[in-house]
């Protein structure tokens, strides 16, 4: 007999009925994902029960199951695992759901397909056990770990993996080397602080990026990665589809590199457009005019707007919760005021006007008739660029004030 507990989120809790555990003598949760596994989910369950049983480690098994049709619950409950009903598809909502429900202080995460040996787990308990916030298991050569024939995918094992923890080794500081290892343990306590988002393949990458933001205490175990146990059927990741999502996620919460970088880069090139061409300094036998200084507004334009996005964005992430506090960004709110950004703008609106109302004066002598471009446009353009730069400035203090209302 079963007995079924619903919770307001419609996420359903099955066990035993005659399951006697206190869930506050549970030290460690084993939380495994499931979408028709049955091929290999009990053979998952049994290991992680035999790792407790012979450590004497007082566990559960939690499976999070995203839908199975094939058998996977019972074969689940047979073996003493907790089923979660988690009613929404998705890697990322199945194991929120699934750690929400569990009990233990630590919890250790794997997939169902038994490429991950559940034998390991009072490894990652060790390790979390010595104060450790995050213990990432690692299946590359680089930090120890064994990958067997067949286990992954040559695309993922060579270009995929690397360049993606990459990646995150550079935009974020990240210091393991498999972002995407799937086994893992980390604490209740990091959990609940992280406020982890993602419903996807990228829920795992979120944790890593989000415990490093956090200042998390990380650490990494090699473990074996084993051959697809479900003999043939298809995985549930998909190469390019979960790689452009990894990137679209480390851009979005990375406005230093998407915004801030790129934006600064482009201010770059045009200050050294305006350095060439206002001078008339010559390249050798290439002549620069107007049509470059043209250019080079341009860049300063859209970098000017680029940087402004970037503060723009790092503030909401912040204030949405995503991202922990930056303290560089509250100084930022506490020396750039409504005011100051104000008489910026307003000032360098006034440059840009004067520019323009000289040759509007010069034009007025000449009758209104034909004019030098290759003179007036020399001033006409940085101009017409200040005054956009003036106002873009004006508004985005308006702009900064309102974000950074919270803070006050």
């Amino acid at each position: 007999m079963l007995k079924v507990i619903r919770f307001a989120t419609h996420v359903g809790i099955v066990m035993p009925e005659t399951t006697d555990r206190d869930p506050a003598s549970i030290e460690v949760s084993a939380v495994i994902p499931c979408l028709n596994e049955a091929a290999t989910i009990g053979t998952c369950v049994e290991k992680a029960q035999r790792a407790f049983r012979e450590h004497n480690i007082r566990g559960e098994v939690v499976v999070a199951d995203n839908g199975s049709t094939d058998g996977s619950i019972e074969l689940a409950m047979e073996r003493g695992a907790r089923v979660v009903h988690v009613p929404y598809r998705g890697y990322g909502n199945a194991l929120r759901h699934g750690i929400e429900a569990s009990h233990g202080k630590y919890i250790i995460m794997g997939d169902a397909d038994d490429s991950y040996d559940f034998h390991d787990l009072p490894r990652f308990v060790e390790l979390l056990r010595t104060g450790v916030d995050l213990a990432q298991g690692c299946r590359l050569r680089s930090g120890g770990g064994t990958i067997e024939p067949g286990a992954m995918p040559f695309l993922h094992r060579w270009v995929g993996n690397p360049l993606l923890t990459r990646l995150a080794r550079t935009m974020f500081d990240v210091p393991i080397r498999d972002i995407y290892c799937g086994m893992r343990g980390f604490t209740r306590d990091l959990y609940d602080r992280l406020n982890l988002r993602c419903s996807g393949m990228e829920f795992a990458t979120e944790m890593i990026v989000k415990a490093v933001a956090h200042h998390a205490k990380i650490g990494e175990l090699p473990i074996t990665l084993h051959p697809d146990g479900r003999q043939g059927k298809p995985p549930h990741l998909r190469t390019f589809r979960d790689g452009w999502r990894t990137l679209r996620f480390f851009l979005m919460y990375c406005p230093r590199w998407l915004f801030l970088i790129p934006g600064l880069l482009l201010m770059l090139l045009g200050v050294v457009g305006y350095a060439l061409v206002l001078p008339s300094i010559p390249l050798g036998g290439i002549h620069i005019d107007v049509h470059t200084l043209l250019v080079a507004s341009l860049a300063l334009l859209l970098g000017y707007q680029s940087v402004l996005f970037g503060i723009f964005s790092k503030a909401i992430v912040i204030r949405d919760g995503l991202m922990p506090e930056d303290r560089r960004l509250t100084r930022f709110f506490e020396v750039v005021g409504l005011e100051r950004c104000l008489l910026l703008g307003a000032g360098t609106m006034l440059v840009g006007l004067v520019l323009i109302a000289g040759i509007a004066l010069q034009w007025g002598t000449a009758d209104f008739g034909p004019l030098n471009y290759a003179c007036t446009m020399r001033r006409v353009i940085p101009g017409v660029m200040l005054c956009a730069l003036g106002f873009q400035t004006m508004l985005a203090s308006f702009m900064v004030s309102i974000l950074g209302l919270g803070r006050r």
